[in-house]
């Protein structure tokens, strides 16, 4: 299946976790990918993984909480690749669980400036490129937005603000054709979520307490989440806009 040949695309946070496996879903299928991570060294072994096998990609350091980084984030896929046709806001930074009013204001204040800044930043420089010839924005969401639990409170939130960005700019860029959807995962064993229980490797117990509320009885695997993507991203989906798809096993229903 090559449904992106001759697209150019490019995916934030893309270093590893959910953003490395859409960056090479994406590859696979045929686009040229930039891969863009605030960890350069993890966005260039991505991005050599993908041209080893046969994909084309550029890697680049980015901070999505930075305008002149997003800025070139977005210069170098118009020099690289001849423009832009996806962006895919995955970028993404927690804090540790824990109860909301003992969360340091620092830290606070970075949770809402990668999760939430990052995405409108990238639809800043995103959409003067886009406009002439329409495209897709894809932003990753959590299913937290829409079903929080205790522990991440703050970071629900800037989920939640996520949701309404993407159903808002659905509407507000329609006119230009330009697509804006999301996607609400649920827990997954990645360096993520293990970063927000402060650990290495997901504990038993915490694992166990995270599948009891997913009604398909697994956490959610990075090629879920890219595959998801990828689809709203696809010509399949050319009639979807402003969707927050919830890509969860049920947990948002159980």
């Amino acid at each position: 299946m090559e449904r992106f040949i001759g697209k150019s695309v490019i995916v934030t946070g893309a270093g590893s976790g959910f953003g490395e496996a859409i960056a090479k879903r994406f590859a696979r299928e045929g686009a040229s990918v930039i891969v863009a991570d605030i960890d350069v060294a993890r966005a260039e072994r991505v991005a050599a993984e993908i041209a080893a096998g046969d994909g084309k990609a550029r890697s680049v350091r980015t901070d999505v909480a930075n305008a002149e980084s997003v800025r070139a984030m977005i210069d170098l896929a118009v020099s690289a690749f001849g423009g832009l046709d996806v962006l895919v806001n995955n970028a993404g930074f927690t804090h540790r669980s824990g109860p909301a009013w003992e969360l340091d204001e620092a830290e606070y204040d970075r949770v809402f400036a990668t999760n939430t800044k990052g995405v409108w930043l990238g639809v800043k420089y995103a959409v003067p490129v886009m406009r002439a010839k329409g495209g897709v924005i894809i932003n990753t969401a959590s299913i937290g937005a829409v079903a929080p639990r205790p522990g991440v409170t703050v970071y629900n939130a800037t989920k939640g603000a996520v949701v309404t960005l993407t159903r808002g700019l659905a509407v507000e860029l329609a006119r230009f054709n330009i697509r804006v959807n999301a996607v609400n995962p649920v827990a997954a064993d990645t360096p993520f979520m293990r970063g927000a229980l402060g650990g290495d490797h997901l504990p038993d117990e915490n694992r166990k307490a995270l599948i009891s509320g997913i009604p398909l009885r697994r956490l959610t695997e990075p090629a879920d989440v890219a595959a998801a993507v990828t689809f709203l991203a696809s010509e399949d989906a050319a009639f979807l806009t402003g969707v927050c798809l919830p890509v969860d096993g049920g947990r948002s229903i159980s």
